[in-house]
């Protein structure tokens, strides 16, 4: 496992923590270190559940995208499509999951939240689904599994707003199911995974399998769809700004090309 992502085991909870302070901004490798992880725990008869945390200031605020702005749109593509195909491996897990979000929870990073089975946050922690502020489409599997958990109608004001909603609006539309103080967060996840923990495990892993059943394969055809429409919206300059204009703080001045 790479130095930035920790795993560490408390009795039959293994803990996977990203450490990529202070943002927690993901690649590939990361994302595929995290899939290696529950691969590994799903491997281990002693573990039963996961808690999926992260240290730093967010928990995660979304994908890199300064690195390889200077591919070609097919590497680019390429690229994006390996991290999917990693992304997807998150929804084939056999063990419940709880993320602790202490943070902001961003664009493919909300995508990482919503790859758990559920999530303890804090007021302090923000959600954003900002594809569009950017120019972009979503990704990371959101446009099947935000509407799953919130409704079809609150996906669509999150996407085509791109707002960012606090802890506190989180746990009213259900987008969380347990709001601490930001201090109580890891231990409110430790402690909803070790009550998953003390049901009989091979009971855990197969009424999950029913709950969740079809979501990975949901995911890899969402993920294909929304990669072809990610590659065309990446190579417009509404894109470019959108970037900059995230990084600048300010509104973008988008002109539809």
């Amino acid at each position: 496992m790479p130095d930035d992502l920790h795993i560490a085991a408390h009795g039959h909870v293994r803990v996977l923590e990203i450490r990529r302070p202070p943002y927690n901004y993901f690649d590939l490798n990361l994302i595929r270190a995290i899939a290696d992880g529950l691969d590994a725990a799903d491997a281990d008869p002693e573990c039963r559940a996961v808690v999926l945390a992260a240290e730093g200031k967010a928990f995660c605020a979304g994908a890199d995208f300064a690195a390889g702005q200077e591919a070609t749109p097919e590497a680019r593509k390429t690229r994006t499509a390996a991290l999917y195909h990693e992304a997807e491996r998150l929804f084939s897990s056999r063990k419940p999951i709880v993320a602790a979000i202490q943070g902001a929870a961003i664009g493919g990073g909300l995508g990482l939240a919503l790859a758990a089975d559920f999530r303890i946050a804090c007021p302090e922690a923000r959600f954003s689904a900002n594809f569009t502020r950017l120019g972009f489409h979503p990704g990371f599997g959101l446009t099947v599994t935000l509407p799953d958990l919130i409704g079809d109608n609150r996906a669509a004001l999150m996407f085509l707003t791109s707002r960012r909603i606090t802890g506190e609006e989180a746990l009213a539309i259900g987008l969380v199911n347990q709001l601490v103080s930001q201090a109580e967060i890891r231990s409110a996840a430790l402690a909803l995974a070790a009550e998953i923990a003390e049901c009989a495990p091979l009971a855990l892993i197969s009424t999950r399998a029913t709950l969740r059943a079809g979501l990975a394969g949901r995911v890899a055809r969402a993920t294909e769809h929304e990669l072809q429409e990610q590659s065309w919206l990446r190579e417009t300059e509404d894109f470019r700004e959108g970037v900059k204009s995230s990084a600048e703080r300010r509104p973008g001045n988008f002109l539809g090309r």
